[in-house]
Order: C-alpha cells, then structure tokens, then sequence
C-alpha cells in the first residue's frame, strides 16, 4: 500500500479535495467493506479538526449496526425511526444538524456531541448504511463540509462496489 497522510491546506473545498484524493488512494485496490470502514473513519477523524466521532453504522436487514469508527464507545443498534442516523437513513438524504439536543428523537450516544452529520449509504434501492460524524462544537457542519463528506462517501460506496 502506498499512502501518505499529508496535513489538509488552502480553503474548505480545497481542503475537501486534498481529502478526497487521501481517500481514494487510501481505498484503492481494497474491496473489503469493514477494512475501507475502518480505514476511512481514521483518516476522517484525524484530518478534519472539531470532531468526536466518525464512524460507520451497517444496515443489518432490520436497524443499523455499529460498524468501524473511531471515538469514544457508540450506541450499538439504532432504529430506522430513531435519531439522525436512522433519519438519513429512512429518508435516503444527507441529515446537518447544528444542535443534536433540538433533534426530534436524538439518541445521545456521547453526551458531549453538539451537532451531526450523517450521509446516507445506498446503492440503487439497497441500504447499505450511515456514515456518520458528531463534534462537540454547535453548528460544527456547513454546506461545504456535507459536499465535502458525501463526495468522501461516495468514494467509500465506489470501493465497495465489486465485495
């Protein structure tokens, strides 16, 4: 494997971009879903600056899983009918939410998380997951960062794409 993490420069986009090429030479070549989880959540986690958790939940058939991440322990299973992650996930769209406690059914996992945002994972009509970020900041997400973080996990779908 030849990765090198670099420290991300310039403006957010430009920041987002430089990420996104870590993220597919990170990914390139791997095909195993739990692996590129496990991979992405640290290079997400320590590249982007305000955040607590980033991590994966895994649609098991029923409710979504925990799946690789880095942070403090997380809730193991969430209802599609429950919190942000299930709501990105119900409703296929990318859920930005500046404070987590005004969220109708927000499941407080770390009590320290301020604001969220999850990117639904789909392919076609099949539910794969959630990809999921938590900061201790309020209004830690914008509109750059959701571009930003979907095109990431778009990469993450694109290297699953033959397991």
């Amino acid at each position: 494997m030849s990765f090198s993490f670099a420290p991300l420069t310039g403006s957010k986009p430009e920041r987002y971009a430089q990420l996104l090429a870590q993220v597919r030479a990170l990914l390139h070549d791997e095909r195993d879903r739990i692996a590129n989880a496990a991979n992405l959540s640290a290079l997400v986690y320590h590249a982007l600056p305000d955040l607590n958790w980033v991590g994966f939940y895994f649609f098991d058939g029923t409710e979504l899983v925990v799946g690789p991440f880095q942070g403090l322990p997380a809730c193991v299973r969430i209802p599609l009918d429950k919190g942000v992650c299930g709501a990105a996930a119900r409703t296929r769209q990318t859920q930005r939410v500046d404070d987590v406690h005004a969220f109708p059914g927000h499941i407080a996992c770390d009590s320290a998380s301020r604001s969220e945002l999850v990117v639904p994972l789909y392919r076609g009509d099949t539910l794969i997951g959630v990809f999921d970020l938590d900061s201790p900041l309020p209004a830690r997400f914008d509109a750059d960062d959701q571009h930003g973080l979907e095109a990431v996990a778009a990469a993450f779908l694109e290297s699953i794409a033959c397991a």
